[in-house]
C-alpha cells in the first residue's frame, strides 16, 4: 500500500466546504415543499417544482463546466460557483412569492450543479493515484454527513423558530463554504483562453456513459428511500425511529469507509461493487419486511453499508477512466445523468406507491436492484471500460 500523502490542508479544506455545502442542499430540500405547501397554501405539483428546477438548473449548466474549467481555471470556478451558490442562498430571505422563489431556486441549483462538478474534479487531481479510492471515499463520506445533518437542522429550525431563520442559516453555512474555497491554495494551471479546439470539445465524456447509466439506474431505487421511508416509517408505527434512519447510515459508513476504500485500491472495483450491490438489495428487502425498530435500523445498516459505498464508487471509477484533463466533464455527466435517475426515481416511486403498498416497494426495489449486477457487469466489461486490479505496494 503507498504511503503517498492524503490528508493535505486543501484535501481537509475542500472537504469542510463541501460538508456545509451539502448540508445547505438538504436542508432546504427537505423543508421547502414542505414551505411551499404550509406557508404559501401552493399545491403539491407547485411545491414538486422547487426539486424539479432545482435539479434542472444542475443538469443544464454541468456539461459546460469543462470548457469553463479550461479556459477560467478550476479555482477560479470554484469560487464562482460558491459565490453564485452562496448569493442565491441569501436571496431566500427578500422574496415572497412563489414565481420568484423558483427562480431563485434556479439560480441556487445553478450554483449547486457548477460546485458539485469542480469539487469532485479538484479532489481528483489532489488525490494520489495510489489512493484514489480511499480519497474519493473520505470526500464523499463528508457529503453522507451533510445529507444526514442537513435535514435535521432544516427540520428543526422550521419546527421551533419560522421560515426566515432557515433561510438565514443556510444562507450562514453557504458563506462557510464560500470562506473555506477562498482559503483552497490549488496549483497554477496553464489557461488558453482562446483555443478552437475547447468549442470543439465534446460536452459530454462518452468513457462515462455507461458507469452513469449505471449510477441512475442504482440512483433510481435509492429515491424511494429519500422520498418516502419517512412516511412509510410513520404506516408502520416507527415515526420516532425514522429520524434516525440515517445516523444508523452514517455510523455504518463512518465504521466501513476505511476499509471499503483501501479495499478499492488493493483489489479493484469489482470487489467492492459487487458485494455493496449485494448488501444494497438485502437492506430494501429488510426495510420492505420491517415492523420492529430493530429490522428498521438494520436495513439502514445494510443500505448505507450498500448504497453509500456504491456512489463514491461510481464516482471514483468514473475518474479512473478519463484523462485527467477530462474529468470535469466525466464528472458532469456522472452527476447529470444520475439527477436524471434520482428524479425520474421519485416520480416513479410515487406511480407505484398509488398502485402497490410501500412494503411491496421496497421489496421489489431489493430484486430490481439484484438485476444491477447484470447492469453493472454491461458497463464495466466493454471495451472502452476497463477495470484493472490494482495492487500498490
Amino acid at each position: 500500500m503507498s504511503t503517498e500523502k492524503l490528508w493535505t490542508r486543501n484535501f481537509i479544506l475542500i472537504s469542510i466546504l463541501n460538508f456545509f455545502f451539502i448540508m445547505t442542499y438538504f436542508a432546504l430540500l427537505v423543508t421547502l415543499p414542505t414551505v411551499a405547501i404550509s406557508h404559501y397554501g401552493s399545491t403539491g405539483t407547485v411545491a414538486g417544482l422547487f426539486t424539479t428546477i432545482y435539479i434542472g438548473a444542475a443538469i443544464i449548466i454541468r456539461p459546460f463546466m469543462g470548457q469553463w474549467i479550461e479556459r477560467y481555471g478550476k479555482r477560479f470556478m470554484l469560487i464562482l460557483s460558491l459565490f453564485l451558490f452562496t448569493i442565491a442562498s441569501f436571496l431566500y430571505s427578500f422574496f415572497d412569492s412563489i414565481p420568484l422563489l423558483l427562480f431563485v431556486r434556479f439560480i441556487h441549483g445553478l450554483g449547486f450543479g457548477m460546485a458539485t462538478t469542480i469539487t469532485v474534479a479538484i479532489v481528483a487531481d489532489m488525490v494520489p493515484e495510489s489512493r484514489k479510492g480511499e480519497g474519493m471515499g473520505y470526500f464523499i463520506l463528508s457529503a453522507n454527513l451533510g445529507m444526514v445533518i442537513g435535514p435535521f437542522i432544516g427540520l428543526t429550525i422550521l419546527s421551533t423558530f419560522n421560515l426566515y431563520v432557515l433561510f438565514w442559516g443556510s444562507a450562514f453555512c453557504s458563506l462557510i463554504s464560500l470562506v473555506f474555497g477562498l482559503m483552497t491554495r490549488l496549483p497554477k494551471e496553464s489557461l488558453d483562453r482562446h483555443s478552437a479546439s475547447e468549442e470543439k470539445a465534446p460536452l459530454f465524456e462518452k468513457s462515462a456513459l455507461r458507469i452513469s447509466i449505471t449510477g441512475a439506474f442504482f440512483g433510481t431505487a435509492y429515491a424511494s428511500v429519500l422520498s418516502f421511508m419517512a412516511i412509510y416509517a410513520v404506516e408502520q408505527g416507527l415515526g420516532t425511529e425514522s429520524g434516525y434512519f440515517f445516523v444508523v447510515y452514517v455510523v455504518v459508513l463512518l465504521l466501513t469507509r476505511p476499509l471499503t476504500s483501501r479495499w478499492y485500491d488493493q483489489y479493484g472495483a469489482n470487489a467492492i461493487i459487487f458485494p455493496s450491490i449485494v448488501s444494497f438489495a438485502i437492506g430494501m428487502l429488510v426495510l420492505g419486511l420491517s415492523t420492529n425498530a430493530v429490522l428498521f435500523f438494520i436495513a439502514a445498516a445494510f443500505i448505507g453499508a450498500g448504497w453509500g459505498t456504491l456512489f463514491p464508487s461510481f464516482q471514483t471509477v468514473v475518474l479512473q477512466n478519463s484523462e485527467p484533463k477530462r474529468r470535469p466533464v466525466a464528472m458532469a455527466t456522472f452527476l447529470s445523468i444520475f439527477d436524471i435517475g434520482i428524479s425520474g426515481g421519485s416520480l416513479l416511486a410515487g406511480v407505484l406507491v398509488g398502485i402497490i403498498s410501500f412494503s411491496s416497494l421496497y421489496i421489489f426495489y431489493s430484486i430490481y436492484i439484484l438485476f444491477g449486477l447484470v447492469v453493472y457487469n454491461w458497463a464495466q466489461n466493454k471495451k472502452h471500460f476497463i477495470l484493472e486490479k490494482r495492487i500498490y505496494q
